[in-house]
């Protein structure tokens, strides 16, 4: 596929052309072939790099961590060690935001049985549950 402009491939991919503009000025995509009359024109390695950018976002790497990804494809290496070191990273980090959101949750269970008993509702200047935080905790 040759001759899709910048619209075509924001449509086509489900982005704006505005995020396709900023990963071609943050070197995550080479600067495309220009028609005669100035329009940006993909082939289908952009797409499928386009397409790469996208997967690896939603799976939660950073563009810095993209973009050295990228890095060693353009050179002709692979990525296999540095991709399992940042998923390694990844599933520890998510590890710890699964954790921290089970406390987060009892948390708000306790003060929703707080609220809902009545208790500490008009003690602060606003709502007293949350103004206290942590049940029976003041600040």
């Amino acid at each position: 596929m040759t001759g899709v402009r910048i619209g075509e491939l924001a449509e086509r991919l489900g982005v704006t052309t505005k995020s396709i503009r900023f990963y071609e000025a943050g070197g995550l995509m080479p600067e495309p072939v220009r028609t005669a009359s100035g329009y940006r024109d993909y082939a289908e390695a952009d797409v499928e790099r386009l397409t790469f950018i996208k997967t690896a976002q939603r799976l939660g790497l950073s563009l810095d961590e993209i973009r050295e990804i990228i890095a060693f494809r353009d050179r002709g290496e692979q990525p296999c060690g540095y991709v399992a070191a940042v998923l390694r990273r990844q599933v520890a980090d998510l590890g710890r935001r699964i954790t921290e959101m089970g406390e987060l949750r009892d948390q708000l269970r306790a003060l929703e049985a707080r609220a809902a008993a009545g208790g500490a509702g008009d003690e602060g200047r606003f709502c007293g549950v949350i103004e206290h935080g942590e049940p029976g905790r003041r600040p």
